[in-house]
């Protein structure tokens, strides 16, 4: 986990992880700086080895650590030091969203190899994707704030992953979820905490609804993340033991920086 925070976090980094098996590693958004650099060194995670990359949607604190990945890798390239190609995977927003930023911002020796070495490649609801050899299939929120995909993914022994993106959970993502052996999911703050936070006003949810969400759907696993950070000191113990009032399986409350086997 690179980072577990909501949008407006000072003591965390916006969400986004990195899923890796056998030296093949996936970028799940990127968060809202240059930070995910300094963020993936600290990791053990070297910035080069990254091939694939997923972005869920184009608000700020998701997108603009690509337009910094974008950099160093075109840069890279054009210096004979990143070896292969890269591909970016997002709906059509997105990838119009990151052509337009870096047409603006970055230099032609980055942005020259858009299309031929950094390939950026517009999926569809319910299209899957071969991906550091899982298939990925994608699917549509129905977010009424941005448009946005989560992604289910299917891991070895049968087992599958599946990403709400930072919205709570829509009915028309069942098929994608249902039985899940690990579902991602958004918990902006404590259900208690709801009138300082104000949660349902963004779109977003409880660690109580995130725990009736995942018992809902039969998942095996939940993992809560796009919080806020005014509770660190208490959120793994607290948003778990709230998550857990209505869900029976495992939670996971996870820092920044922090790994989990997803075995």
């Amino acid at each position: 986990m690179l980072g577990t925070g909501n949008a407006m976090v000072t003591k965390l980094y916006n969400t986004c992880y990195v899923l890796s098996e056998d030296g093949r590693c996936l970028l799940v958004d990127a968060g809202g700086g240059n930070t995910v650099l300094a963020r993936l060194e600290r990791a053990g995670i070297d910035w080069r080895a990254l091939r694939d990359i997923i972005v869920t949607h184009k608000h700020v604190d998701h997108i603009m650590g690509i337009i910094w990945m974008m950099r160093m890798i075109g840069q890279h390239m054009s210096e004979g030091s990143y070896e292969g190609e890269a591909r970016v995977y997002g709906h059509d927003e997105v990838i119009a969203l990151i052509r337009k930023i870096s047409a603006l911002l970055l230099p032609e020796k980055v942005t020259k190899h858009f299309d031929e070495r950094i390939h950026l490649i517009e999926v569809q609801d319910g299209e899957t994707k071969n991906i550091i050899g899982h298939d990925v299939t994608f699917f549509d929120l129905h977010s009424t704030k941005a448009k946005q995909f989560g992604y289910r993914m299917e891991l070895a022994d049968g087992r599958t992953l599946a990403c709400c993106g930072d919205e709570t959970y829509n009915e028309s993502e069942r098929t994608y979820c249902e039985n899940a052996d690990w579902l991602f999911h958004e918990a902006f703050c404590l259900y208690g905490d709801r009138e300082q936070f104000r949660p349902y006003k963004k779109h977003h949810s409880t660690a109580r609804d995130a725990g009736r969400i995942a018992e809902s759907l039969h998942v095996k696993n939940l993992l809560i993340y796009h919080t806020e950070d005014r509770t660190l000191e208490t959120r793994r113990q607290r948003y778990g033991a709230e998550a857990a009032e209505e869900y029976r399986g495992r939670v996971f409350v996870p820092d920044d920086l922090e790994t989990l086997e997803l075995g």
